[in-house]
């Protein structure tokens, strides 16, 4: 949320380890992060494709068309997240909102 630097929903798949990492950051502190999941499928240098859909209570994640975990809102007001952020050493074909 860049209105108050609060990260709602912070992903990240850590290849090496074989983990995906999630979190956010309220306030300038990081949450208690999640790891568990049923299976990682980023592997480096194989193409995935994403969706992150918003709901009332989550967020809900799915790559190759699996639904990976389920993220719950940590901030109140998630009607005002208004920035996508990606980082790191990847090759985006396609965004849509």
């Amino acid at each position: 949320m860049s209105r108050s630097r609060d990260i709602a929903f912070h992903l990240n798949p850590r290849v090496r380890e074989g983990v995906v990492v999630r979190n956010s950051m309220i306030g300038g502190d990081w949450g208690q992060e999640e790891r568990e999941a049923g299976m990682n499928p980023f592997m480096e240098g194989q193409y995935f494709d994403m969706s992150i859909r918003c709901g009332n209570q989550r967020f809900k994640v799915f790559v190759n068309g699996q639904h990976l975990f389920d993220f719950f809102h940590r901030v109140h007001s998630f009607n005002e997240i208004d920035m996508l952020e990606i980082e790191g050493d990847i090759q985006i074909s396609y965004i849509h909102f």
